[in-house]
């Protein structure tokens, strides 16, 4: 007798051994049809797996996001079935699963081209279409390796040989098409229903630069059709809000090869920078951090002392000067610790928050750099609060509020929480994790909001809290965290009097907010589309003339906004308003002022926004007191705001 245990709780018993089919079958034939397949104790296998013993089961669907791994891990392998049946010659190397696809490394004689890669799309609907069966099998090491040096598939031979243990290894077969896979994949290719190739790149043989370059295939797989029909639109929304495109168009900022991964700001660029600075700056004295500046330039003794050295020592940038070697700061917190370490502290100074906008270089590979959204130099909001370990969940409670106060600021609604726990390799007793996780999780159910778990994602040193901003694409952008650090005090010699006379190390708090301003500038730029809310906006107003008999009075109005603190500009170029108001309206200025012989007659303005509506005549007052309700309205809704 084998009982099975549903998600529910309910039971299901059978008197054998028992597939995750016929269970899904014994359910019903709906269940059974949309089933690709199963979790069994939290092991995700496939639909022909037997159950042999008691056992917790859940059904996977398209719909779970399980599923769609394994539409996608199928999809891969439908892709790599189609490339050989249309090229013979082309040998299959790796495939695996990304975020929202999946690739596959091709060797093969030529390039691919737009035309093969609708070839190959037209394959994959033929096979799906016939829904060819996939089964899976096992083969011994020697057995594989026999299998695909017959075939000529040399790579495939490679990573056999690489793979360590002796154990039996498994394969999953559609028609002619064998690969090398764990799996689990669906159970037939017509469950693979909506699908798209979308490029095709160049890649090295296992990355490795002194291997062969190979061809890699990406494309992307859905449940349906109307899921993939979201997701092409959310790209053409994502090339249309590219913020690099933006960024040149409005006039933001630029990166050129004579400094790879590093910003060249703008005057319109630098003043959002400059806002966003003054706006965390602000936050921090309201509550009570302390900003302090710390070298750029650090003796490289600090960084081995640190831990950095051996962690991360690819990602720094060092110089030798004096006979010493140095490091340019790739992060804040050991520079932190000097500071806190000067002067004997007591449990009276505690929490003490010690916060930077550090400025820190980080050696980014050329191809993984991208815009603002990942580059070599960047600033942090960086923040180091050293506590006694009672005040974990206080000061991380404190810090929660305070990230969702930040981004609702922004414009963002919605935040995703997630806790991350100890990994298997970490420093630190037990006791101390088990107190830190637990200081985390009461914080956030605090919150009274949903959060996910991820197991064994926690820092070295400490569990983590991070905080995921959701765009208006829906994309998921993950930004702040705060993590608890019981190792580099003490490796740094941080200490602190205690009640009783004694001494004890702190426990550092690592907190950000916006991570860095480049990506979290670059972040506003889509979601926004460059249309800021106002008060980020570089330039809130703008003062058109329609002759130049009005020159003298759009002189008074800009200098009149000026002085009570807007950001206004005006245009008296001999243009016709026409092609004005649209030059301003494409910048997206938030407002624009235009100013004729009436209006200079009735010491007043015809206001219009951005989108074209038309405000009105008003006075500069009035249209002072509404551009400054809308400052003040930040980046919230206007509901939002009212509440």
């Amino acid at each position: 007798m084998v009982a099975i245990t549903l998600p529910d709780g309910s039971q299901k018993s059978f008197d054998d051994a028992v597939t995750v089919l016929q269970v899904a079958e014994s359910i019903g034939p709906g269940l059974a049809k949309a089933a690709l397949a199963g979790k069994v104790n939290d092991e995700l296998v496939d639909l022909s797996y037997q159950i042999e013993n008691d056992s917790d089961l859940a059904i996977v669907t398209g719909r779970d996001e399980d599923g769609l791994e394994v539409i996608r891990h199928s999809c891969a392998h439908l892709m790599a079935n189609a490339v050989q049946n249309l090229f013979p010659e082309a040998q299959v190397t790796i495939g695996p699963v990304i975020e929202n696809g999946f690739y596959y490394d091709f060797a093969y004689e030529r390039p691919f081209t737009p035309e093969d890669l609708e070839a190959i799309e037209k394959e994959m609907q033929r096979l799906a279409k016939e829904n060819v069966s996939v089964e899976r099998s096992v083969l011994s090491r020697t057995d594989a390796v026999a299998l695909f040096d017959k075939m000529g598939e040399k790579y495939k031979v490679e990573i056999i040989e690489s793979i360590p243990g002796e154990e039996e290894l498994s394969f999953y077969k559609q028609g002619e098409f064998i690969d090398l896979c764990r799996g689990p994949h669906v159970p037939a290719t017509g469950a693979i229903k909506a699908f798209k190739l979308m490029s095709v790149a160049g890649a090295y043989w296992r990355g490795n630069s002194s291997n062969e370059m190979l061809q890699r295939i990406y494309g992307t797989a859905w449940n349906d059709k109307k899921d993939l029909k979201q997701y092409l639109h959310m790209l053409e929304e994502a090339e249309r809000r590219d913020h690099r495109k933006l960024g040149k168009r409005l006039e933001l900022f630029h990166f050129q090869e004579e400094a790879p991964g590093m910003v060249f700001w703008h005057p319109k660029g630098w003043e959002i920078y400059q806002i966003v600075r003054r706006y965390m700056q602000q936050l921090w004295k309201d509550n009570g951090y302390q900003e302090i500046n710390t070298p750029q330039l650090v003796d490289y003794t600090l960084w081995e002392k640190s831990g950095h050295a051996d962690k991360f020592s690819e990602e720094m940038f060092s110089v030798e000067s004096d006979n010493r070697m140095y490091a340019i700061k790739p992060m804040n917190c050991p520079c932190h610790i000097q500071v806190f370490n000067q002067g004997l502290k007591s449990y009276r100074d505690l929490p003490l928050r010690l916060a930077e906008f550090g400025s820190c270089h980080r050696y980014e590979p050329s191809g993984a750099m991208h815009g603002l959204m990942r580059v070599r130099s960047f600033t942090q909001d960086d923040a180091h609060i050293f506590c006694a370990r009672e005040d974990i969940q206080s000061e991380v409670a404190a810090f929660i509020e305070l990230v969702n106060k930040v981004y609702n600021d922004f414009g963002f609604e919605e935040v995703l929480l997630k806790l991350s726990t100890r990994p298997e390799k970490r420093v630190g007793e037990d006791e101390l994790w088990d107190e830190a996780e637990q200081a985390l999780e009461t914080a956030l159910n605090n919150t009274r909001k949903p959060w996910d778990l991820q197991p064994g994602e926690g820092a070295f040193y400490g569990p983590k809290i991070e905080f995921t901003l959701k765009d208006c694409m829906g994309r998921h952008m993950q930004c702040g965290t705060i993590q608890v650090d019981f190792s580099m005090p003490g490796r740094l010699g941080a200490e602190f009097v205690t009640e009783d006379n004694c001494r004890a190390t702190p426990v550092m708090l690592h907190r950000a907010i916006f991570g860095s301003f480049e990506r979290f500038i670059g972040i506003l730029i889509e979601h926004y589309e460059g249309a800021f809310p106002t008060w980020l906006s570089p330039v809130q107003a703008v003062v058109l003339n329609i002759t130049d008999k009005q020159s003298d009075y759009c002189q008074k109005v800009v200098n009149s906004l000026q002085n009570k603190g807007f950001r206004v500009e005006f245009d008296l170029r001999n243009e016709k308003i026409g092609f004005k108001i649209r030059e301003h309206t494409l910048q997206k200025v938030p407002y624009l002022l235009v100013v004729g012989d009436k209006e200079v007659e009735a010491g007043t303005l015809a206001v219009r926004d951005r989108t074209g509506t038309d405000l009105g005549v008003m006075t500069i007052d009035e249209f002072s007191v509404l551009l400054q309700q809308d400052v003040d309205r930040l980046g919230r809704a206007v509901e939002s705001a009212a509440n």
